[in-house]
């Protein structure tokens, strides 16, 4: 009974992540709430794999949290170099 209610509360989590992932007012709302997702995908399925006995799925969510860890990294510093064309605008050229 507590394993479920804990399946549950990542699953509801993970539900008000993806909420704020596709409404967040900004890039960066959005992008630390698909971290946020990612992070409690690792939990779930650390936990999955030790109620259903099978310790290969912690192997699974090492890989997972690093892939996450390597993937958000990765698109901050994509946005980071992006040039913003509202900013071009302003100056009234290329920035």
């Amino acid at each position: 009974m507590m394993f479920a209610t804990a399946i549950a509360a990542i699953i509801g989590a993970m539900v008000l992540a993806l909420v704020r992932a596709f409404a967040g007012p900004s890039l960066y709302d959005r992008i630390l709430a698909g971290n946020s997702f990612g992070t409690k995908t690792v939990l779930l399925l650390g936990l999955m794999g030790f109620v259903t006995g099978r310790p290969d799925f912690l192997d699974i969510a090492l890989l997972y949290a690093l892939i996450n860890f390597t993937a958000t990294l990765a698109i901050l510093r994509f946005f980071s170099y992006r040039k913003d064309p509202a900013k071009a605008e302003a100056k009234g050229g290329d920035a």
